[in-house]
């Protein structure tokens, strides 16, 4: 991302989280150049760029100020720590969102996909199409089953911004991230055992569960800093505990990015209570800010956290690359892999370890996270128009996915039943949740370039839950004349 985009995303984090409130003037363009070793053109670009955005406004003589009339839609709130561990339900719901077919007349707003429309892209595509030609015999064998090492070494690179210092032969390639999740939980939980989880959750990783005969145990989580660590440390005092699975950084569906301290407590827990940690990873080379966030494996000093990510949200979903670093694990993740898909694909594997290595992906980064982070500005200015007064809406710090918070009592399901006719999916909050809490919830994906057809449809979003609040009141009404 070009300086003047980090500096105006740190800027307006602030402004958005109330360090500087409407009103507030913001610092000098000479005193944020010296601060942060950037020339005084830089913060003057930043400070345009916020001013277009609505968040600065300048005073001629006096500088730039925080916009009285700016207020920010509320956060969503803080989930309710669960009573007990529970069973995973919500299948049919999932299957509802991912079954449907891509029609070109369907928005769909629900599903956790990137955009793969970028130039950025292009050469990866080339090289798909010279592997191909090149008729090598290697590209239709089943290949190693930790994945090709070529690959394992440029994911061994990738992995230092993260923090992690890794060899290739740590290792191992999955079919997308889904696969690398799957087989981190199988590889230490048996039926019947508890995960901790953050909630909202993934619910990828809530069906694993489910399918696997395992409970859940959903954790308080904060929408800008993640799970209460105390809440954590009790429910690991009283329950016995085998995982704790969590997407710490870029969190799907919250977007927040957990401190480094809280990532290092985490650890800690972990340690004493001698359990293993899964992280899913796939988000975090979409952070806004830089440097790229640590991971929570960079802190692990003995093996037990299970590093997963993949390409499918960066580069492309088709690819159905991932990698997982499975720590003290690895042998039984590698077990895990033979009984689910032996290996994985071999030319995407090839074709993805020479975009990394000719130096395409940083280049694709630093494009898709300024695209999707004017794309966020726009889609938090657009629900706060549109969608009835008191709507609560996340504050993403990377990736493409927005968490809506409507009224209690809302009803998101049907919501999504209302909008299919009208071309329109979201993706309701019930299935993020182990006992599909958040139903009053959505999730919306803006990583597609902001355009008139997505705002209108946003707009018929809102309409909707108006019509569908404003149903539901006269009915409340008429149901307590009957009972009068």
């Amino acid at each position: 991302m070009t300086l003047y985009l980090n500096l105006a995303e740190l800027l307006g984090t602030r402004i958005e989280q109330g360090l500087y409130r409407p009103g507030d003037r913001l610092p000098s363009v000479r005193s944020l150049s010296q601060e942060h070793g950037v020339s005084l053109s830089t913060v003057q670009q930043a400070y345009r760029h916020l001013e277009d955005m609505g968040l600065a406004s300048p005073r001629p003589k006096s500088g730039y100020f925080v916009p009285l009339g700016r207020q920010m839609p509320a956060l969503p709130q803080i989930s309710r720590a669960a009573q007990r561990p529970v069973e995973v339900s919500q299948w049919d719901h999932v299957l509802e969102l991912i079954s449907s077919s891509p029609q070109h007349d369907m928005l769909q707003l629900g599903r956790g996909r990137p955009d793969i429309s970028g130039p950025t892209l292009k050469p990866l595509l080339r090289n798909l199409s010279r592997q191909a030609r090149r008729q090598d015999p290697d590209v239709l064998t089943y290949g190693g089953i930790r994945g090709d090492a070529r690959l394992r070494e440029q994911i061994a690179r990738l992995m230092l911004d993260s923090g992690c210092q890794l060899e290739a032969e740590d290792l191992v390639v999955t079919t997308g991230c889904h696969e690398a999740l799957s087989a981190a939980v199988r590889a230490i939980c048996q039926p019947g055992d508890i995960v901790a989880v953050d909630s909202p959750s993934f619910h990828g990783v809530m069906q694993a569960l489910k399918g696997f005969g395992m409970k859940a145990l959903e954790l308080p989580t904060d929408p800008l800093t993640g799970i209460n660590l105390d809440a954590l440390e009790m429910a690991l005092e009283q329950w016995p505990i085998k995982a704790i699975q969590l997407t710490p950084n870029c969190n799907n569906p919250l977007g927040y990015i957990m401190p480094d301290a809280n990532k290092r407590a985490l650890v800690a827990l972990a340690q004493r209570f001698d359990v293993a940690i899964i992280e899913d990873d796939v988000y975090a080379d979409l952070a806004y800010s830089y440097p790229r966030p640590r991971s929570i494996k960079s802190f692990d000093e003995d093996g037990r956290v299970l590093f997963c990510s993949s390409f499918s949200k960066t580069l492309a979903p088709g690819l159905r690359v991932g990698w997982i670093a499975p720590g003290r694990y690895l042998e039984q993740v590698v077990h895990m892999k033979y009984l689910g898909t032996g290996s994985t694909a071999q030319l995407p594997q090839l074709a993805i370890a020479e975009y990394l290595k000719d130096g395409h992906y940083e280049p694709h980064l630093r494009r898709m996270r300024a695209q999707y982070l004017r794309s966020r500005d726009l889609m938090v200015d657009w629900v706060s128009r549109y969608f009835p007064a008191g709507t609560r809406v996340s504050r993403p710090q990377g990736s493409f996915m927005l968490w809506v918070e409507m009224p209690q009592g809302f009803d998101s399901q049907k919501l999504n039943r209302a909008l299919l006719p009208r071309k329109i999916q979201i993706a309701p909050g019930s299935i993020f949740s182990a006992a599909g809490k958040y139903r009053n919830c959505i999730r919306l994906n803006y990583a597609e370039p902001p355009s008139d057809v997505i705002e209108a449809a946003v707009k018929q979003i809102g309409a909707t839950i108006a019509e569908l609040i404003e149903e539901a009141d006269l009915q409340h009404t008429q149901a307590l004349g009957q009972w009068r």
